[in-house]
């Protein structure tokens, strides 16, 4: 930033009179050390990137100690605008990422870091908010929405986890890039829509070689990156590819995003299959657990997203279809959501905000009943809220 005024005379400290470019971690300490606040000149905005954390050669050993607490430090509706534009950001980085891979351009590990550092700060204020975003957005193609979903669910599942930020940077990393190799492929391939021949299998799964090809030829040098884009696709009983790992072999960041590749592919509209509700992946999820997913790790995905994700759409017992808005930490099953319809199923012209857990003090409870698909219940709910 460039600080264009103090709460005291430019004369009482080192810097020049005409303002100060925020461009060293020393001079945001002085800064902190002789002032209370600041004015600062949003015209003047510096372009300043820090040394990409991405390039790393040594990882901490103990980097995945669950040892840090995330507490909410913004409320959904005051993080809305935050994520809003770091998810528009991320789809600008990604786009640009992808046109110079395919134009035989280096990878770059600064728009990486662009990509995924002002989405990884949202999630870790308030992890709500990306979940709300994402389910009124209307979607990019899918494999720029999966490498932007796939970056924030690490994110979140890391600060679950409560793992170290310098981590869950490299988690949100490796899911923005674990497909990155599939820039290769013929988008025919991608977009096919019925079974594919033994020969087509093994070339899809070859983006796994190619992935791992254009982050070596990158600056990139993050083993938990590397990783992941590595082994998201080996699974627990060894049924995985490209080397068939098993159980410990397979890295935990290649496990956690394992289970994030699937659960974003199952909610998210295919060539060959329409998307189902959160609730059902988190379910078919849970019944392979043991099989192509560590167990322990699928039930700390399920409470990391809860029984009744943020952004699912539900029906409750009065017969309103309404859509999850916000977890209750301490009750799982009665989230925060904001009703779309009438109990006949007629959308409402102005949502109201119904939080389950102040429901049943005076009588009986409102209780989710069952969750829908996207395409479950015909309003445009995107086209609702925008409208509020």
């Amino acid at each position: 930033m460039f600080v264009c005024r103090l709460d005291r005379p430019w004369e009482d400290t080192p810097f020049p009179l005409q303002g100060v470019e925020l461009t060293r971690e020393q001079d945001i300490q002085t800064i902190r050390d002789l002032c209370r606040y600041v004015y600062v000149d949003a015209r003047r905005m510096v372009a300043y990137t820090p040394r990409p954390m991405l390039t790393r050669t040594h990882l901490a050993t103990l980097r995945f100690r669950a040892a840090v607490r995330y507490d909410d430090g913004t409320t959904v509706e005051q993080e809305l605008p935050r994520v809003r534009g770091a998810l528009e950001n991320a789809s600008a980085m990604v786009a640009r990422i992808s046109d110079d891979i395919v134009s035989g351009r280096e990878l770059s590990v600064e728009l990486v870091e662009q990509a995924i550092r002002p989405l990884v700060s949202s999630v870790l204020r308030n992890a709500d908010a990306f979940f709300w975003i994402d389910g009124l957005r209307q979607r990019d193609s899918y494999s720029y929405s999966h490498a932007i979903n796939c970056s924030a669910l690490a994110a979140i599942f890391g600060r679950h986890m409560g793992f170290a930020e310098e981590t869950i940077i490299s988690l949100a990393a490796g899911g923005l890039l674990m497909d990155v190799g599939k820039t290769s492929l013929p988008e025919s391939l991608l977009q096919f829509q019925g079974s594919l021949t033994a020969h087509e299998v093994d070339l899809a799964r070859s983006h796994v070689t190619h992935g791992l090809a254009i982050v070596a030829g990158s600056d990139i040098t993050d083993e938990d990156v590397i990783d992941i884009v590595r082994t998201h696709h080996e699974r627990h009983d060894g049924s995985g590819y490209p080397h068939g790992l098993s159980g410990s072999d397979i890295p935990l960041t290649g496990r956690m995003l394992g289970i994030i590749d699937t659960y974003d592919a199952m909610t998210s509209d295919r060539p060959y299959r329409a998307a189902i509700s959160r609730h059902h992946a988190l379910r078919q999820i849970y019944a392979a657990r043991d099989q192509w997913f560590q167990a322990e790790l699928v039930e700390q995905f399920q409470v990391c997203l809860g029984v009744y994700p943020t952004g699912s759409l539900v029906e409750l017992s009065t017969g309103e279809v309404a859509i999850v808005m916000a977890q209750n930490h301490a009750r799982r099953l009665r989230p925060r959501v904001a009703i779309l319809s009438t109990p006949d199923r007629h959308p409402v012209t102005e949502f109201r905000v119904m939080n389950l857990m102040d429901q049943g003090k005076a009588g009986s409870p409102v209780e989710i009943v069952c969750t829908l698909a996207a395409g479950d219940f015909s309003i445009d709910h995107a086209e609702l809220f925008l409208r509020q």
